[in-house]
């Protein structure tokens, strides 16, 4: 827990009066069977019956003060749980979106979600259960002993006996089940990815008739979730019974010695009585700490993997800028090479200029470095060699925030969420609603005002209520709704038909001549007219210029244009 200091810290107060109040409960419980001891061996031998009511009536308020100490410190240590979960799980989502997409990609989607979810409530957990039993349990055990000892030492001997045997099993349980709780939440990650994949591509799966595969799939992971989950659990189920035997052996022999010294007139009665009652309390602590232990190994794992998640590094850092000399191209890549794995680069010296205002067309086979260079124009990752500028200035020296503003993204695998058409096309920006309209229509979204309540219409999840061709639209109204300075377009276009292509081209051509493009297409017909052309293929150019020049220069692009727009067309 020492990862999470910070967090604990402003509730330190706070929680020392939950201990305060849990440590007051405990002591008071520790009062009844001592008052009944003297109730049974002083009081009742007098026959006085108000001295006996008087007895009854203290245990009854030591009872009474009991429970409810007990319920106001179990209340106020789920508060302090709870507030600090609430900021451990805000800094945690805040910490994940800052993540550099590298970052991300190692630590893996399905990770992020079960660390955000199970582990922060592993946390809670121990947070929680750590003051209600790691209180009331410790002194209930510490003190029973004592008092039992003061009470009988030959008797307290037999109980404390016992006690290194629970220990020893405390320790094999404990120093075994915090490897195996790591595991099971690194399993978890799995799980959670099977079923992430599953719900996203359920229509493929049933198209295709898989979903026989898909369950055999999630039963392997979840079957090995399982067996570990039994495995650890078959560990720490080994506490309970075992002090729980080894305690009633204890109990056996208090109760064979106890009857013995009745017997003979050294202990009283009541001492016995008293004995048993505090041999049962001290039964239930120790075995409340035991499940501290387990609670403990469970929590400590968690916030382990979540102190991993808040301890990393900003990867993504604001250098500091420099004036550009002369007069800069409006967008340069500047030898620039990257690659996701750090073995084979994705991109390979890419080299271009594009001035503002004109446009730029990327064409390629899957896998050829154009989503990727879509990816390092934003700065979701910085290139392993070469520089990318914006009006000169380095993106490495130009603040996240600032950088992004100046953008207007479609992505090819963009998303639409649940809510309205107009909140999908604002998405949180403060726009006005002639600016969504306009958005809309540039986008060629006519489809909105023919739906009940048009900008105000629902969208279901994923936009499930909406065909391929709608979202794409929605997503670039949503890109062209704050005029971009850049406006990036990875295959925005492809679920469109081609007379909605040539209008949606007509309308950018028209309505955003200030913007510099970056057009991502398949079809040549979205990018002939492009100022610059780049053809790629396994991350290097092998093609570069405008249409005319490419279909002289470039075979791979003449092979393209003839297959889709015929001979005729492109000669």
């Amino acid at each position: 827990m020492g990862q999470l200091k910070s967090y604990i810290r402003p509730f330190y107060g706070y929680m020392l009066l939950t201990v305060m109040i849990k440590l007051f409960g405990a002591v008071v419980e520790l009062l009844i069977p001592y008052l009944l001891q003297t109730m049974i061996d002083d009081v009742v031998p007098t026959g006085r019956r108000d001295w006996i009511l008087l007895c009854g009536g203290g245990m009854i308020l030591c009872a009474v003060v009991c429970v409810v100490s007990n319920i106001v410190a179990n209340r106020m240590s789920a508060q302090s749980a709870g507030g600090i979960t609430l900021r451990v799980r805000h800094d945690l989502f805040q910490r994940l979106e800052g993540l550099s997409a590298r970052q991300l990609d190692e630590l893996t989607i399905s990770s992020a979600v079960s660390r955000l979810t199970s582990d922060t409530y592993n946390v809670n957990q121990l947070l929680a259960r750590m003051q209600r039993l790691g209180i009331r349990g410790p002194i209930l055990l510490l003190g029973g002993v004592i008092i039992t000892m003061c009470m009988d030492m030959g008797l307290a001997l037999v109980l404390i006996a016992t006690l290194p045997i629970i220990a020893l099993v405390v320790y094999f349980v404990t120093k075994t089940s915090v490897p195996l709780y790591t595991k099971e939440q690194g399993i978890l990650d799995d799980v959670v990815r099977v079923v992430q994949e599953n719900i996203t591509g359920i229509r493929v799966i049933k198209a295709l008739s898989k979903s026989d595969h898909e369950r055999k799939r999630f039963n392997r992971v979840n079957d090995y979730l399982s067996d570990t989950d039994q495995k650890v659990g078959g560990i720490t189920a080994i506490t309970n019974p075992a002090a729980t035997l080894v305690l009633n052996l204890g109990l056996t022999g208090v109760v064979l010695v106890g009857a013995y010294q009745v017997s003979w007139g050294v202990v009283k009665p009541g001492v016995i009585i008293a004995f048993m009652n505090y041999f049962t309390m001290i039964l239930n602590a120790m075995l409340g700490v035991t499940r501290i232990f387990i609670i403990w190994s469970k929590g400590q794992a968690s916030a382990k993997r979540v102190a991993q998640v808040l301890a990393m590094p900003e990867d993504l850092t604001v250098l500091p800028g420099k004036e550009p000399a002369g007069k800069p191209a409006y967008l340069e890549f500047r030898h620039v090479s990257f690659s996701y794995g750090g073995i084979v680069n994705n991109l390979e010296d890419l080299s271009f200029t594009l001035e503002r205002g004109q446009t730029l067309g990327i064409l390629g086979a899957t896998g050829s470095g154009k989503s990727t260079l879509v990816n390092l124009l934003l700065r979701f990752y910085d290139p392993d060699q070469g520089a990318i500028y914006l009006e000169g200035q380095d993106l490495r020296t130009i603040a996240p925030e600032t950088l992004r503003k100046k953008f207007g993204v479609v992505f090819q695998n963009d998303f639409v969420m649940e809510g309205t058409i107009a909140g999908n096309i604002a998405y949180f920006r403060d726009l006005p609603p002639e600016a969504l309209e306009k958005a809309a229509r540039d986008a060629q979204a006519g489809f909105i005002w023919e739906k009940e309540g048009g900008m105000a219409h629902p969208v279901a999840v994923r936009g499930n209520n909406l065909s391929g061709g709608q979202k794409q639209r929605l997503l670039l109204a949503r890109a062209l709704a704050a005029g971009p300075e850049v406006l990036v377009l990875d295959d925005a276009s492809s679920a469109l038909d081609y007379r909605t292509d040539a209008a949606l081209r007509r309308s950018l051509a028209q309505g955003y001549r200030a913007a510099t493009k970056v057009i991502v297409a398949q079809r040549i017909s979205s990018i002939r007219h492009a100022d610059l052309i780049l053809v790629l293929e396994e991350g290097r150019v092998i093609g570069r210029g405008n249409h005319e020049t490419l279909l002289g220069t470039c075979p791979v692009y003449r092979q393209i244009a003839s297959t889709q727009m015929g001979v005729d067309s492109c000669g």
